[in-house]
């Protein structure tokens, strides 16, 4: 009885390790088209942690106030979260290669014209229209890298990821290095990358063909009447208000100048990809997303309330905690992807969109909301608020968590 135990672990074990040595060798084949997709991914979310590091020096050199320059984050996301309504509308009338194309020009144009910015007022504006082509990319490369990856959603999803990930921790390290030099520089420099991304992309991808069946206006919205997209977009509206919490506020109590703030950041997003690409899937196939969902944000909760304790006490606790809050935040963003990908039965462009258009919403009110809770009431109280979001987006997971549930990867 015991050699046939024997034997039957041996072969699980086997079966394991087969399994997971065709997983990596489908997440590395993968056809130019797919790289070079996630190549201009990466680039596109270096946008979103680029101007971390030149922050205080845009405030100082615009005459602004740490809530104005905040705006640079809201309106950015604002736009992004409306223009996702839209981004399946686009995408299924002209194509998904066309559509890619069309927004990484938006922000060639809008990124050169964030350098040019006279007044703190311009800067925001011209970070809105960003914002509409970082939309019509997001939303579009997904759609696309799950299309034409091999290996399945699941490998697609953690190559977009890691592509958010690596972008994210390359923006503030590209702010810091432009960006010590001269705070117009990583606008510039962002520009430049788009372009090469845009040539990249307009020769490595395919023509893609308009889908048979043209997405209408309403259709996110109408995806959101399903309850299991609309927990995990709730949800992640929480969870993005703590996340926007740390990148957008933190900066401004650092009292370090663009390489030091730069270099924070930097360690903060390589948390980020590293446990959203490695650790988060092996977490969820044991433990399943709900357990790992609500387990993590528990964990982020009390992250935000050591940041809140720390803030104008400790730097050193600050940047150990914000970078701890990076391994938290890259566990989360695959798990919540993977759901809103397959806990509806909408298309994935439909149910990203509509899903994306909360959760960026989170990402849009936190900048501005920390920075006035900063300047009335102290430095502190942003991050209590952003535990208490951790507190809503957990009590809203666990609500919804027999529709989670039901869509939760096998677990091994």
């Amino acid at each position: 009885m015991s050699r046939q135990l024997a034997d039957a672990s041996a072969s699980a074990e086997t079966t394991t390790e087969t399994v997971l040595e065709a997983e990596k060798a489908s997440f590395l084949k993968q056809p130019k088209a797919v790289w070079a997709t996630a190549l201009a991914a990466v680039f596109a979310f270096m946008g979103i942690g680029l101007v971390d590091p030149i922050l205080p020096a845009i405030a100082k050199n615009l005459e602004a106030s740490t809530s104005e320059v905040s705006l640079l984050f809201t309106s950015y996301f604002l736009v992004t979260a409306i223009a996702m309504l839209i981004s399946g509308f686009v995408s299924s009338r002209i194509g998904g290669k066309k559509t890619l194309l069309i927004g990484l020009a938006i922000i060639v144009v809008f990124a050169s014209l964030s350098g040019l910015s006279g007044s703190v007022e311009q800067l925001v504006g011209f970070r809105a229209g960003w914002g509409l082509g970082n939309a019509l990319f997001v939303a579009t490369a997904l759609a696309v890298i799950v299309g034409v990856a091999s290996g399945g959603t699941g490998t697609a999803i953690i190559l977009y990821e890691a592509a958010l990930g690596l972008g994210i921790s390359l923006g503030p390290l590209l702010g810091a290095l432009l960006g010590g030099w001269q705070w117009r520089a990583p606008f510039f420099g962002t520009a430049v990358l788009m372009a090469a991304a845009f040539i990249a992309l307009l020769a490595l991808l395919p023509k893609t063909a308009a889908p048979a069946k043209k997405s209408r206006l309403r259709d996110p919205l109408l995806a959101l009447g399903h309850r299991g997209l609309r927990t995990t977009a709730a949800s992640a509206l929480f969870y993005n208000y703590g996340f926007f919490t740390i990148l957008a506020f933190t900066p401004f109590i650092l009292g370090m100048d663009a390489y030091g703030i730069g270099a924070v950041f930097f360690g903060w997003g390589v948390a980020v990809a590293v446990f959203s690409v490695f650790v988060a899937p092996v977490l969820q196939k044991r433990l399943g997303a709900v357990k790992v969902l609500t387990g993590t944000l528990a964990a982020l909760m009390l992250d935000l309330i050591g940041l809140g304790l720390a803030a104008g006490h400790s730097v050193t606790a600050v940047v150990v905690l914000v970078i701890a809050a990076g391994a938290l935040l890259g566990i989360n963003n695959t798990v919540y992807t993977e759901l809103a990908m397959g806990v509806s039965d909408s298309p994935r462009p439909v149910a990203s969109a509509g899903y994306n258009f909360v959760r960026w919403m989170g990402g849009a009110l936190a900048p501005f909301a920390a920075a006035q809770l900063g300047e009335h009431f102290g430095p502190q109280v942003p991050f209590f608020a952003g535990a208490a979001a951790m507190v809503m987006a957990i009590l809203v997971a666990f609500g919804g968590r027999g529709y989670l549930i039901s869509h939760e990867p096998h677990l091994v």
